[in-house]
């Protein structure tokens, strides 16, 4: 089965609004843990709009005793201040975005010309002894994939955003053959496939039908709206099982 790992930035981002401490990201955590996710995302930006670099650190302590079967994946550009913050948390999984720290969010994957790869090598030499699996975020396109491969990460997160859009307004079947294409390349070449951006209980069904071998998925905007009329640990419940394997009729 898939699993799901919840990215904790819109916990963060409402707890931001205030002085207060409230919503806490890391008791957030806990919930997201006993309400059976596999792990927590955390995407510390410079801007800290949502997660701070604080947070990683609290957050990390507070999921010890659990990890690393319940994992810590930290999402980010691979810059030196990122580096320092992935050094500290020891992640079970770093996710590597190729966005500015001025983008509104990571809506593209790493095309890895020249200049990309340089910056995506260096990075993985810097982390491989911490024994982290490293993932590039990567277009919906098999070209895109096979790139991907060839750097040296262990794996790659296709870009669903525009899969999610597509199947929003009924044209999901172009979006969803891209990100299969992804995928099948991506397994080719022996790496994790992940997925992730603005997945929720409609659309997922049909991407783990059509790509029954998804490692994870790390979703965070569409389930922390949910969670808002839900409660958490309910919606995790409803996520785990959109993510469930549709089994053929007998």
């Amino acid at each position: 089965m898939t699993r799901l790992s919840v990215n904790l930035n819109k916990v963060a981002l409402l707890r931001n609004s205030r002085h207060t401490g409230v919503p806490d990201p890391a008791r957030f955590a806990g919930i997201v843990y006993v309400a059976g996710a596999a792990g927590v995302t955390l995407h510390p930006r410079p801007d800290e709009r949502h997660i701070r670099r604080t947070d990683v650190d609290v957050i990390a302590a507070a999921i010890a005793a659990w990890r690393p079967k319940f994992e810590l994946n930290l999402e980010g550009y691979p810059d030196e201040r990122f580096l320092a913050v992935v050094r500290a948390a020891r992640p079970e999984q770093i996710t590597l975005v190729p966005d500015k720290p001025e983008a509104f969010t990571s809506d593209s994957g790493w095309k890895l010309d020249a200049a990309e790869r340089a910056v995506v090598e260096k990075f993985l030499t810097a982390v491989r002894p911490l024994g982290a699996r490293v993932i590039l975020f990567c277009d919906p396109d098999g070209d895109a994939a096979m790139r991907i491969a060839d750097t040296g990460a262990q794996g790659l997160e296709i870009y669903t955003g525009e899969y999610a859009h597509a199947h929003g307004i009924g044209r999901a079947a172009a979006a969803l053959t891209g990100c299969a294409a992804a995928a099948e390349a991506g397994r080719a070449r022996g790496l994790v496939v992940n997925a992730g951006h603005d997945l929720n209980t409609q659309n997922l069904p049909a991407l783990v039908k059509r790509v029954p071998w998804l490692h994870e998925v790390s979703i965070g905007h569409e389930l922390t709206a949910d969670a808002l009329e839900f409660g958490m640990a309910a919606t995790i419940g409803a996520y785990r099982d959109a993510l469930k394997p549709v089994l053929a009729p007998a």
